[in-house]
This record gives C-alpha cells, sequence and structure tokens, in this order.
C-alpha cells in the first residue's frame, strides 16, 4: 500500500465503498423478493430431459434485457418438472443487474388483494404493485377467477403495460388461460397486454421431485 499513489489509494477506497453500497443493495432487494430458497441460473440443471433450451436461458439472463424491454416471461408445463425454480431463477438473476422483484403465489397475491378491499387499502396495494420491476406470479391459473380478481388483474395488467414485467408459471397452456380468467372481454384485454410481448418456456418430462424421491 506504501508504494501506491495518493490517488491509486483513493481509488482502491472508492471502489471498496461501492462496491459495499452495492452488495448492500442487493441483499435489500432480494430480501424484499421473497424468493425461496439458494436458486440462481447458474445452478439449472439443463442434463434433465425438460425442453429446456439453454441458449435461450442465457439469452434472458445476459444483464436481463427481457426487464429492460419490459417483456414477460411465460414458464409452462406439467407439475414438478421445475418451473417454479426456473422462474425464481430468472427473477433472482434480475434482482442481481438491478431491478427489484416480488415473488409471489397466484391465490396468495389474490388474498392480498381481497384484504386489501375489505381494509381500503386496495388502491395502495395496486401502487406499490405497479412499481415493482418484475412481478413473479407462481401458479398462475391454476382455478377460474372471480369478478373480484379478474378486475384486479385486469389493473395490475394495465398498470405494467409497457412498462414492467412479469413472470408467470402455469400448468395449463396459455390457450387455456381465456376460459380461466372467465369474462370474454377482460380475458380479451388481459392476454392482449401479456401476451404479444412475452418469452415462452414450455417445460416438459416427469416430476423433477418423483426422481428426487425415487433415487
Amino acid at each position: 500500500m506504501q508504494e501506491l499513489s495518493f490517488e491509486e489509494r483513493f481509488g482502491m477506497l472508492v471502489d471498496q465503498q461501492w462496491n459495499w453500497r452495492e452488495n448492500q443493495a442487493l441483499a435489500r432487494r432480494l430480501k424484499a423478493a421473497k424468493l425461496k430458497g439458494n436458486i440462481c441460473v447458474e445452478n439449472i440443471d439443463f442434463r434433465a430431459s425438460r425442453g429446456l433450451d439453454k441458449s435461450v436461458i442465457r439469452a434472458l439472463t445476459q444483464e436481463s434485457v427481457w426487464v429492460a424491454r419490459h417483456e414477460n416471461i411465460f414458464v409452462l408445463g406439467p407439475t414438478g418438472v421445475g418451473k417454479s425454480y426456473i422462474a425464481s431463477a430468472l427473477a433472482q438473476k434480475a434482482c442481481r443487474d438491478g431491478y427489484s422483484v416480488l415473488s409471489t403465489r397466484a391465490a396468495m397475491l389474490f388474498r392480498d388483494l381481497t384484504l386489501a378491499r375489505a381494509d381500503g387499502s386496495l388502491r395502495s396495494l395496486l401502487a406499490k404493485l405497479s412499481r415493482i420491476d418484475v412481478l413473479l406470479i407462481d401458479d398462475w391459473a391454476m382455478a377460474p377467477l372471480n369478478e373480484n380478481e379478474r378486475r384486479d388483474f385486469w389493473e395490475i395488467c394495465e398498470d405494467r403495460y409497457q412498462s414492467r414485467s412479469m413472470i408467470l408459471t402455469s400448468q395449463l397452456p396459455v390457450a387455456r388461460w381465456h376460459e380461466q380468467i372467465g369474462d370474454p372481454t377482460v380475458a380479451d384485454g388481459i392476454l392482449d397486454r401479456m401476451v404479444h410481448n412475452a418469452h415462452r418456456i414450455e417445460m416438459r418430462g416427469d416430476s423433477m421431485r418423483k426422481r428426487t424421491t425415487q433415487a
């Protein structure tokens, strides 16, 4: 250190402080994201026959450009193939690239919206959701939506259209989402805002959980 010039020592201190602040900010984003487990794109298993295209995943994780472009990602496939892991890994990478993320299950999201409507904080909750760069909704379209759920989800899609991104996981193909949403007019509005700028990751194969149990 004594052999370094003042400018070099000062530069090292600045770099150290910058790295510390970046790490602190990342820790806050990851905590707020509510992602489960130690999941990252580097640990995705491409060996299993699940229909995963490594080049597609690599392109999506390149500085999370899909978030900058306000695009969506749909991770589709049968239960147990690892949809939630892939979705969470992509969300975690977005966190590392500086974006805010919130992960939730569809049932939990609609429960929170119902409670917010009951206590008068619905507007505040919708405004909070609209500011999050990446909203990850797991188990989307598992059950038909009721009237309030349709209206609330339409609001979420409207607020995020061309300004924020979503990741949705679902056991149902996109073609079945219309009937699950229910009302044809609302369904058209929701799907129009989500589908045209979305990347689809369609997975297949046996349940990874079954394989783990058998092993």
